[in-house]
C-alpha cells in the first residue's frame, strides 16, 4: 500500500491531524469530497485557522497527497474518518457524512486495515452504524479481517498550548486487537495514547468531555443573571474562588456558548438516552435552556443600558465586536453573536460589526473601528479578540458592554 493514512474530511479536525502525521514521517492521504478544498489544499493553500498556506506547502513537500477519487482510499493502510456531525431534527447528530465517508471505505476496504472514526456522535454508533456498513460493503468481518475503532477529537482552534501531537489521543476498539492496532497506529504521532474498554466507551467520554463544560458554563451563566440583580461582580467572585488550589475550576459567563463541541454534543448524548432509555437527561437538557437563553438576555441588558439613559434601542446604533465563537481566529460555527444580533435587529436596532477576522457577516462591516465606537450609541464586546483594547475602546464609547468580563474601567458595563 502507498500511503500510510487516508484521512477522510480536510477540516478542522482532519487537516491538524493530516499535518501531525506527515510531520512524522508518515506517508498521508487526504480525502475530501469538496474538490475545491482538495485543489487549494494541493496548491498550498489553507482553509483553517490553525494552519497557515506555509504550513499546508510544508506537509505537501513532505509527501502529503489529496484526492476527490475514493478509488485511492484502497491504497491506505488505515482510515481515518474526520467528517462533520451537524445537529440533525430531534437533536440527534445528523450521521449522513458519517455513513457517506464509511460507504466510500467499505467500498475499497482491503484485508488488514484499520478504520476509525473520529466524528463526534453518540454512543453505539461505531458498532451499530459504521462496523455493519464496512461488513456489508467489503464482504470482510470486522475483527477478524480487519480492524474498526473510534477515537474522539480534540482539537481546539486557536489553542497554543495544546495542538494534535501533545493532546492525549484515547481510542477504543471493537476487540482488543483492534485496541491494540489503533493505539499503535496514534503512537506513532502523538505523544501519550489512552486506552478504553471499547468503542462505546471512547465515544461517551468525548461527550462527557463537553457535557462537563456546557453544565458548569450554565451554571455560571445563571448566576451572572441574578449576581446582577444582586449588584454582585460575579468575575470578582470567580477570582476570588479561583485561588482555592484544589476542587474548583473557573468557567465564565458569555452572551452564549459556540462552536460545534458545547452548544451540539451534549445534545446527542441527551438525544441517546431519551430514545434507548425513555427518560430524559435533565443536566444537559437544563443546562441547554440555559446557555440558548442568553443571547437573548444580552439583548435585553443592552435595551435598559440603553433606556437608562433615555435612548430608544429601536433607531439605535449598535456595533457588535468580535462575531467569531473563540477569540483570535475566523471559526463563526454557532456564535452567539448570530442570535444576539438577530435578537437586537427585531427590537429595531441599526447593528454594524467589527472583527479582524471576518470580512463579510449578516450586518454591515466597519473598517473604523474608534470612529464606529464612538459614534454608536452602544458598543457591545461580543468576543475578546487580541486585537482589541477593551478599556480603551470603553473610554471612547458613549456606552461600552462588555460580555467578556475583561475591561477594569468604570466606564464599562460587564455581563
Amino acid at each position: 500500500m502507498s500511503f500510510d493514512v487516508v484521512i477522510l474530511g480536510l477540516g478542522y479536525v482532519g487537516l491538524p491531524l493530516a499535518q501531525q502525521a506527515t510531520r512524522a514521517g508518515m506517508s498521508v492521504l487526504g480525502f475530501d469530497v469538496n474538490p475545491a478544498v482538495v485543489e487549494a489544499l494541493a496548491a498550498g493553500r489553507s482553509h483553517v485557522d490553525d494552519l497557515s498556506d506555509a504550513d499546508v506547502a510544508e506537509m505537501v513537500a513532505g509527501g502529503f497527497r489529496t484526492t476527490s477519487d475514493e478509488a485511492r482510499i484502497a491504497e491506505a493502510g488505515t482510515a481515518v474518518i474526520c467528517v462533520p456531525t451537524p445537529l440533525a431534527e430531534g437533536d440527534g447528530p445528523d450521521l449522513r457524512a458519517v455513513t457517506g465517508a464509511t460507504e466510500a471505505v467499505g467500498r475499497n476496504l482491503r484485508p488488514g486495515m484499520l478504520v476509525v472514526l473520529e466524528s463526534t456522535t453518540y454512543p453505539g454508533t461505531t458498532d451499530d452504524v459504521v462496523r455493519p456498513l464496512l461488513e456489508k460493503l467489503s464482504g470482510l468481518t470486522a475483527g477478524v479481517d480487519f480492524h474498526v475503532a473510534f477515537s474522539p477529537e480534540r482539537i481546539d482552534p486557536g489553542n497554543e498550548r495544546f495542538g494534535a501531537h501533545n493532546t492525549p489521543k484515547v481510542v477504543g476498539g471493537y476487540t482488543s486487537a483492534c485496541t491494540d492496532r489503533v493505539e499503535a497506529f496514534y503512537g506513532r504521532f502523538i505523544q501519550t495514547v489512552v486506552r478504553t474498554r471499547g468503542t462505546r466507551e471512547a465515544e461517551t467520554a468525548k461527550l462527557l468531555e463537553n457535557t462537563y463544560r456546557h453544565v458548569n458554563i450554565a451554571l455560571v451563566n445563571e448566576m451572572a443573571r441574578f449576581c446582577h440583580e444582586l449588584g454582585i461582580d460575579l468575575w470578582d467572585v470567580i477570582h476570588a474562588a479561583s485561588t482555592k488550589p484544589f476542587g474548583f475550576q473557573a468557567f465564565y459567563p458569555g452572551p452564549g456558548v459556540g462552536g460545534h463541541c458545547i452548544p451540539i454534543d451534549p445534545n446527542y448524548l441527551s438525544h441517546n438516552v431519551r430514545s434507548k432509555l425513555g427518560y430524559p437527561f435533565r443536566f444537559v437538557e437544563l443546562a441547554q435552556e440555559i446557555n440558548a437563553t442568553m443571547p437573548a438576555y444580552v439583548a435585553r441588558r443592552a435595551q435598559n443600558l440603553l433606556n437608562a439613559d433615555g435612548v430608544a434601542v429601536h433607531g439605535a446604533k449598535i456595533l457588535l465586536l468580535g462575531v467569531t465563537y473563540k477569540p483570535n481566529i475566523a471559526d463563526q460555527r454557532e456564535s452567539p453573536a448570530t442570535p444576539l444580533a438577530r435578537q437586537l435587529a427585531s427590537l429595531g436596532a441599526v447593528l454594524t460589526f467589527h472583527d479582524p477576522y471576518v470580512t463579510e457577516w449578516g450586518v454591515p462591516r466597519t473598517d473604523d473601528l474608534e470612529g464606529a465606537a464612538a459614534a454608536a450609541d452602544l458598543v457591545i464586546l461580543v468576543q475578546h479578540h487580541r486585537e482589541y483594547d477593551a478599556d480603551h475602546l470603553a473610554g471612547i464609547a458613549k456606552r461600552f458592554f462588555d460580555t467578556r468580563g475583561v475591561t477594569t474601567s468604570r466606564e464599562a458595563h460587564r455581563l
